[in-house]
């Protein structure tokens, strides 16, 4: 069929919601809601390949460690598979006592039957109830009138009712759902649902739940979030109902929509760990929740260790969870840009310095440390990377902390070798590349130091006396100055000829305690050049004659 040659010609824009007086904008979100995952039954159903009972009970438990108090569970009446999963939980008595599941149920009598008959035994249990009542629904797919749709609700209600009171020993709470309520007129949806709410005669005490989906994203968030504060307004006996949220992602605002319908009244949040569901997804359970940390807010769900929140998830669905995805991607805590690398580094070191627990990082909304990640990863290096980067790099895997000019004069060496490689640099390439570009711990240098002992002349003057190889052959050399570094320059002008002028001079301890080591950084001039120069050693005054020595073979290579 060819395509038209204007598409949005065949759109229409979803009508706003006639509420000049709505609330929410001005609100915020001050606690968690109620929180329910949804990643064993919308979600399985989801996957091209349904998990298997040793899938569901994994990610089952996955969903009880991390903390979430109410879990839907499966569709019994889909097929045994579910049903005896479902059963086999009840009867295994693997659903602590904390924890209500859930199963969903079209609104028929015999899949109600059988939704219940699953669960037979509970302790505790919700029952979930939809069915359609969108006109798009009732137009094309039932070719219903509102009142045989209510009609369904209703039915559907009083099976739930008399079933519950059949089986008294089980705690049963009720969830009813007008699916599609994101298209469907308000009024009609508080019609429906006034109308099953009139069957089940909920109380403040006893609530039912009121799940009001954004089954397809038709509109803004802030349209979805007027629909649930009018909702909340409007629906008699509000404070004998739980409203429940269960976004979509059509249109990529599945996270953001749940949030603002929070600002607008809502109760409770239905969803998935990573936003898996149908078509692009259902309102991410993770991202919401730590959302909440970044304002402050304990969202109740423990994700300190979220890679074994993602392992659970992606071998349960066998679906990656994206490099990019909020939080628990692989790449949402790492800067490649220099600018953004150099902020970041800043960041931590100012953390180090201050008695301050409050989180400011520049470019990390929340600290990684949080979710269990480690801070090696926070900043990478390539090609488009600056000298904040690999410094961060460089101080992290080694301990050294580059003066601001070395890391300018560095930053050359990197820059070469990203584009020479084409790709990141791990902390390997950029200690070899450090090392080659200063001659740290490399073999055939030009100078190299054997062995030396510094002693104190009469006149207060230092001398340095020892053997250093030259091109592979040992010399015996010496030489006088006001210190040590200074008699090892004259060392190496009188006994070579080289000339080398010190500007300046930085040390500092790798690590702590007894056996710690120390770098030496030298800034030098040799031949109208600034010549830098590094020397490790587990004693500081060798650390000193060997970033001389450093400095002396970059000006032998130059």
């Amino acid at each position: 069929m060819p395509m038209l040659s204007k598409p949005s010609t065949k759109y229409r824009a979803f009508p706003q919601i006639d509420l000049p007086d709505r609330q929410w904008p001005n609100r915020q979100i001050t606690s968690p809601p109620r929180w329910l995952s949804t990643d064993l039954r919308d979600g399985n159903q989801s996957i091209i390949d349904p998990m298997d009972a040793v899938k569901k009970n994994r990610f089952l438990d996955e969903l009880i460690r991390i903390g979430v108090k109410e879990i839907e569970v499966g569709f019994p009446s889909a097929g045994t598979t579910e049903f005896d999963f479902i059963s086999g939980l009840v009867k295994s008595g693997r659903i602590p006592d904390d924890v209500l599941v859930q199963v969903l149920t079209q609104s028929r009598e015999d899949l109600i039957r059988t939704s219940f008959e699953s669960l037979a035994g509970a302790r505790a249990a919700i029952v979930h109830l939809y069915n359609a009542v969108s006109p798009a629904w009732r137009d094309i797919v039932f070719r219903m009138s509102k009142k045989e749709v209510r009609d369904i609700a209703i039915a559907g209600a009083k099976v739930m009712r008399d079933e519950a009171g059949a089986r008294s020993d089980t705690d049963w709470h009720f969830q009813y759902s007008p699916e599609t309520f994101s298209t469907a007129e308000l009024d009609f949806s508080i019609e429906v649902c006034e109308a099953v709410m009139e069957v089940l005669t909920p109380t403040p005490d006893r609530p039912i739940i009121l799940n009001l989906p954004a089954t397809v994203e038709a509109a803004t968030p802030n349209i979805y979030a007027d629909q649930i504060e009018y909702f909340c307004r409007n629906l008699p006996n509000r404070e004998s109902a739980v409203i429940s949220l269960h976004t979509h992602n059509d249109r990529g605002t599945g996270v953001a929509a749940a949030e603002l319908g929070i600002m607008a009244g809502a109760d409770r949040v239905e969803g998935c760990l990573f936003g898996n569901g149908e078509r692009t997804g259902n309102c991410c359970l993770v991202t919401v929740a730590l959302n909440m940390y970044t304002q402050g807010v304990d969202p109740g769900l423990d994700f300190s260790d979220i890679d074994r929140v993602i392992e659970t998830v992606e071998f349960c669905n066998d679906l990656p969870v994206h490099q990019r995805h909020p939080y628990g991607g692989e790449l949402v805590f790492t800067a490649f840009s220099g600018s953004h690398q150099d902020a970041i580094k800043k960041g931590f070191e100012a953390r180090g310095s201050q008695n301050d627990e409050g989180w400011r990082v520049p470019y990390l909304p929340i600290d990684p440390a949080d979710l269990g990640r480690d801070y090696e990863a926070v900043i990478r290096v390539n090609s488009q990377s600056g000298k904040g980067g690999f410094a961060w790099v460089l101080e992290q895997d080694q301990g050294l902390k580059l003066p601001k000019k070395m890391q300018a004069d560095f930053s050359r060496s990197v820059q070469e070798m990203a584009d020479k490689f084409g790709r990141e640099l791990n902390a390997d390439d950029i200690w070899e590349a450090f090392k080659a570009a200063y001659h740290v711990k490399t073999e055939n240098k030009h100078f190299q130091l054997v062995q030396y002992e510094e002693s104190r002349a009469a006149d207060g003057t230092r001398l340095f006396a020892g053997s250093i190889a030259v091109a592979g052959k040992e010399q015996s050399v010496s030489g006088r100055g006001n210190g040590l570094i200074s008699s090892v320059v004259t060392t190496l002008e009188e006994s070579f000829g080289l000339d080398l002028k010190i500007r300046d001079y930085t040390e500092h301890a790798l690590g702590q305690g007894r056996d710690a080591r120390a770098a030496a950084y030298l800034e030098c001039e040799s031949g109208g050049k600034v010549i830098w120069g590094c020397g490790i050693d587990e004693d500081v005054a060798t650390a000193s004659v060997r970033a001389v020595l450093s400095a002396a073979n970059s000006a032998m290579a130059n």
